[in-house]
């Protein structure tokens, strides 16, 4: 008999497709290209992090870390330019 070859985190990757369309969640999804994907877009067209030069994992996991420890400074300054009110 032939079965069906599925992933060992299908079942996990179907739950999570079916909570991602969930009413008190879509609010959640649709906040998220505001929050997480514009720290991305803004690593890679101001940081950077579009194009490398470094060979190997260990040196672009560093070159990723000093990158967002810097963006992370920068909004750290800015909290604290703005004024305790706002931090």
């Amino acid at each position: 008999m032939i079965g069906v070859t599925r992933h060992i985190w299908q079942d996990y990757v179907e739950e999570t497709d079916h909570l991602r369309h969930h009413k008190d969640v879509k609010p959640i999804y649709a906040k998220r290209k505001e929050t997480i994907e514009r720290v991305f877009a803004d690593a890679k067209e101001k940081h950077g992090m579009r194009w490398t030069k470094l060979r190997g994992l260990k040196k672009l996991s560093m070159q990723g870390m000093l990158t967002f420890a810097a963006m992370n400074l920068k909004k750290m300054a800015n909290w604290t330019w703005q004024g305790p009110e706002m931090a």
